[in-house]
């Protein structure tokens, strides 16, 4: 059945109204027509199961048969703060990072981050589209929520936002800790932040400054991994210890 996010204000008495690019995704693309079911999520958690009962060329009207709660969103919440990359790797790490079940992004400016985004309406471009790519990836992975990419914020704002979280772990190539036994040590848990350098890795203050702060920093094994491979395989490795995989 076909999926699609909606703004919990579009619901009224119960039935929903699509308007938008959907419409066209799902008339001229999809090819569904009245009659046919769709799955609607209006981004909190919920899931309405309904069927069109009117196709215009400007919305889509559905009759609502059930409402019931998403079964498709993690229970653990990960919020990753990225060190931000270069070109395309942040489109990769947010698509893939938002089907493996992360809550939120955080892209971070640290001391070697290559790209320096000094044009606020360039800035506020990117996060656009990075929020829209996030969009696509929670529809095609059937997600209960559309996780927010926020604006990139300061390394010391990143650290200030992970102190609302409950274990905060940073991944670091000079770390022997196991990932595996801190992990076991914070079995309940329901949110955690973990912290991932840019190209050039995380600087020895930067990893002081973090461990300061409550920071918990681990090994991802004996191989070095890239930016864009660390974040997701440390996300891996989480949702599949806390049985969300």
């Amino acid at each position: 059945m076909a999926r699609f996010f909606i703004n919990p204000d579009q619901v009224s008495q119960g039935s929903i109204e699509i308007i938008g690019d959907d419409v066209n995704h799902i008339k001229n693309v999809l090819r569904i027509s009245v009659g046919d079911d769709l799955t609607l999520c209006d981004g909190t958690g919920k899931d309405y199961e309904g069927t069109i009962d009117i196709i215009s060329n400007t919305s889509i009207k559905i009759a609502v048969r059930q409402i019931i709660d998403s079964v498709n969103e993690p229970q653990l919440k990960v919020t990753l703060y990225q060190g931000l990359p270069k070109k395309d790797k942040m489109e990769l790490i947010i698509q893939k990072a938002v089907e493996l079940g992360v809550h939120e992004i955080v892209p971070v400016m640290m001391e070697r981050v290559i790209v320096q985004l000094k044009d606020k309406k360039k800035e506020q471009k990117k996060v656009d589209r990075w929020n829209k790519i996030s969009e696509a990836a929670a529809k095609q992975s059937r997600r209960g929520i559309i996780p927010v990419i926020k604006s990139p914020v300061s390394y010391q704002e990143a650290i200030k936002l992970s102190q609302a979280n409950q274990l905060n772990l940073m991944a670091y190539e000079n770390e022997k800790n196991s990932l595996k036994s801190v992990l076991e040590a914070h079995r309940d848990v329901r949110h955690i932040g973990i912290l991932i350098g840019p190209e050039g890795g995380l600087t020895e203050v930067e990893v002081k400054e973090a461990i300061e702060q409550g920071f918990r920093s681990i090994s991802l094994g004996k191989r070095i991994l890239r930016t864009e491979t660390a974040g997701l395989a440390l996300t891996s490795v989480i949702m599949y210890a806390f049985d969300e995989m």
